[in-house]
């Protein structure tokens, strides 16, 4: 740790950083105040405070930083940019939801030394393995418990500390184990020491009794003894032998060890904790499926209203938004269009107090950062509200900024019996809204379909909030709408996404084309699942459906996608501003395929003639249930949820199924008292799997509370299909979806034939 540690220290711009500087923190044209940054001694931690304000301080991480952007790259950066050039400005952009940090320096100088200075340190923190990780980590508690500075760390630091890091431990043992770890006998526990004193604190007993079952001479894994454990735990039948070896030269930290073609107990520890002994399979996160087929085939990462940072009524509307949503991986983005007060057409949620951003604004980020996580296309959803003025406005826009990056032909020039696939369409943007119908259309470009989309409109769905004049004279309301001009040029951009009225299964399996698309809000694509799951599914299989939001949930909540992933739907939208279940699923379901944002449907909802029903699952041919049983043996290093000193966790375990309605079930285990540091559970909970190929797994971990409703710690969802059985390690993440290393549950994973 500290030869590196010492290395960063010399470069330049890490010495700027550590001796400090003032920069200005902008939030907005008025809001710019001078602040006081330094990176602390540790090397990944920044400071800062404001110069008048007494004790009070901010810190971040540099671990919580995803990138860092140099010049006018954010909107409040570029509302300012006559006042300060952009060699002085730049922008900290943090992972998940967090806001992002606009700063301007005094200097070009000073502004380079921690632009690069913060890439290096990313880098490095993006480098670390495992055990570099780890002790990072340590060092990091020492320098928070460390409170009088002096290096050194006594008995009554150490109670603190423990406390600090979720361990409610006996006061007798803490000692014992102090005492062991202070070598030197001096009372207090030098880094060094203290990374012992953590060792000791973190021995892993549940991982040392599979290792023992394992090990012929209790001290290391022979290669037979290690062969046979993933043959026999691990479920790796003939691939065992050469993973073996594999794993021995990759995980095994003692040179001795390895001449003798052995596993050492800390280099098994390191195998379970790594990427491959996680709970997901690792062949199975990176692009591995099919993408030559047609779109309807793929399930899409898709966002509703993506312009909103917040709730649907007051909230921002911001370019960020996007820039987060497709960060994520989605790829379908929706724009509601209105016509602004001089020419320009603006983007934000009708009739509400919602704030204003430019329609050409939006399509130039959609430009620099469709493409920065997946190559496969974005579907650009266009909700038009605008006059025929403003709509060849918007038209003007999207041809000179995205250029060729807009699909605007047809690929071969025929009429497609089936859509392109993504592997064709890769680098493109494709719009999704109504077009003339006809080659000619009515020659006044006048479209008698009703072209406000079905979205967000006061018609027969009594959900929808009625945000248009009132229902009074409803019945001509509508009529007054169904008259609405198209701009012929934004016509013509639309290839393979037109917006069509939906006419019932019957009518769109004789009359409908592969490019022509219907959206259904919730309620309606629900009760269509219910009533006709089967008929949803063979209609998905030819066009793309795409699912919306109740026009009540103003506070941006969402609803459950996988009801509608089960009928087939593709583009089942959601708030990607809103933390929660909904979005873990959503997050959980595209985390495989290379988080590329498409992920291939299972083969019995491609078929055209399919009679795969959600609702009997039992009836489709080649139907296997799966019985999945899960012992959650241990937790390791929760966070805490209170900050309160002293105040502890109460761990419990819930494993919640979500798939087919057969499928649907919760199992939780008992709680633990007091530990959030090393709970152990040692308690299995089992299930029966109908459709394994539709079913996602989410674990969450909870605080119990008996007078209130449980706090939540932690949580991670993976499809059925890409578990790993054996003993794996499950790495939680937050409410926002963002890794809090080193926090993990620890469980034998078992999928058999039900018989």
């Amino acid at each position: 740790m500290d030869s590196e540690g010492s290395r960063i220290q010399d470069d330049p711009d890490i010495k700027v950083m550590m001796a400090g500087s003032t920069l200005r923190k902008v939030k907005s044209r008025s809001w710019k105040k001078q602040r006081h940054f330094r990176l602390l001694e540790d090397g990944l931690t920044i400071w800062y405070k404001s110069r008048w304000a007494g004790r009070g301080h901010s810190t971040f991480s540099i671990t919580e930083v995803e990138a860092v952007r140099e010049g006018h790259q954010s909107e409040v950066l570029l509302s300012i940019a006559e006042e300060y050039p952009a060699d002085l400005c730049f922008t900290f952009v943090f992972h998940g939801r967090q806001g992002n940090l606009d700063l301007v320096a005094d200097s070009a100088e000073e502004a380079r030394a921690w632009i690069q200075g913060v890439r290096k340190l990313i880098h490095k923190a993006e480098t670390m393995d495992e055990k570099e990780r780890l002790d990072q980590w340590v060092w990091d508690w020492f320098l928070k418990a460390d409170k009088n500075k002096d290096g050194k760390m006594d008995f009554k630091e150490v109670r603190k500390l423990l406390k600090m890091m979720n361990v409610d431990m006996n006061e007798d043992h803490a000692l014992h184990l102090f005492t062991m770890a202070d070598k030197s006998e001096s009372g207090s526990l030098e880094i060094e020491q203290f990374v012992l004193f953590y060792k000791m604190l973190t021995q892993r007993d549940e991982v040392w009794k599979v290792f023992q079952d394992y090990s012929g001479d209790g001290e290391k894994l022979m290669l037979e003894e290690l062969e046979n454990f993933l043959r026999l735990e691990q479920q790796e039948g003939e691939l065992s032998s050469q993973h073996a070896q594999e794993l021995i030269d990759r995980y095994e930290p003692s040179e001795s060890a390895k001449k003798q073609g052995a596993m050492s107990f800390d280099g098994f520890q390191m195998y379970l904790c790594s990427q491959e002994g996680s709970i997901f399979k690792p062949e199975l996160r990176v692009l591995h499926q099919d993408m030559s087929q047609p779109l309807s085939h793929y399930f899409i990462s898709s966002s509703h209203n993506t312009y909103l940072m917040e709730d649907q009524l007051r909230g921002q509307s911001s370019l960020e938004a996007y820039i987060q949503a497709l960060k994520r991986g989605c790829r379908c983005v929706e724009v509601d269009c209105w016509d602004g007060s001089d020419g320009e057409p603006i983007v934000y949620h009708g009739h509400t107090l919602t704030s204003k951003i430019l329609f050409r604004d939006v399509v130039s980020t959609l430009k620099e950062y469709a493409f920065k996580v997946s190559d496969f296309p974005v579907i650009l959803s266009l909700e038009n509200h605008c006059g025929v003025e403003q709509q060849t406005v918007m038209a003007q826009h999207l041809s000179q900024i995205l250029g060729d990056t807009l699909l605007t032909s047809l690929l071969d020039g025929q009429e497609p019996e089936q859509l392109p696939s993504p592997q064709e369409l890769k680098g493109k943007i494709l719009l999704k809204a109504k077009k003339i119908s006809g080659p000619e259309g009515n020659m006044d470009g006048t479209l008698t379909d009703e072209v406000s989309d079905d979205e967000e409109m006061a018609n027969s769905d009594a959900e929808t909030l009625s945000t248009e004049d009132p229902p009074a004279g409803s019945v001509n309301h509508n009529a007054k709408k169904s008259k609405s001009k198209l701009s012929r040029e934004l016509s013509n951009l639309v290839v393979y996404c037109k917006s069509v009225h939906f006419h019932g299964f019957e009518d769109s399996r004789l009359h409908a084309k592969c490019y022509e698309m219907s959206s259904f809000s919730e309620s309606k694509a629900k009760k269509l699942a219910k009533d006709a799951g089967t008929d949803f599914v063979q209609h998905n299989s030819r066009q793309l459906s795409r699912i919306y939001p109740s026009g009540l949930r103003t506070d941006s909540s969402n609803y459950n996608p996988q009801d509608m992933w089960n009928v087939g739907c593709q583009i089942v939208a959601l708030n990607f501003q809103k933390a929660g279940l909904e979005m873990d699923l959503n997050d959980g379901l595209f985390r495989q395929n290379g988080c590329c944002g498409f992920v291939l449907k299972p083969d019995f909802m491609r078929d055209a003639n399919t009679q795969f029903s959600p609702e009997k699952p039992e009836e489709r041919q080649g139907h296997k249930p799966l019985r999945l049983s899960i012992q959650v043996i241990s937790g390791q290093q929760l966070p805490k949820v209170n900050q309160k000193e002293g105040s502890i966790v109460d761990p419990l375990v819930r494993v919640e199924i979500y798939g087919v309605p057969q499928d649907q079930a919760k199992e939780e285990t008992s709680h633990i008292n007091n530990n959030g540091f090393n709970p152990v559970w040692n308690e299995t909970l089992n299930f029966v799997i109908h459709t394994p190929e539709l079913a996602l797994v989410r674990f969450e971990v909870e605080d119990y509370d008996k007078a209130s409703r449980n706090d939540f710690i932690g949580q991670f969802t993976l499809p059925f299909t890409c578990i790993q059985p054996g003993y794996r390690h499950i790495n939680l993440l937050s409410k926002d979806g963002t890794a809090i290393p080193p926090s993990s549950l620890f469980a034998n994973i078992s999928i058999t034939e039900l018989t």
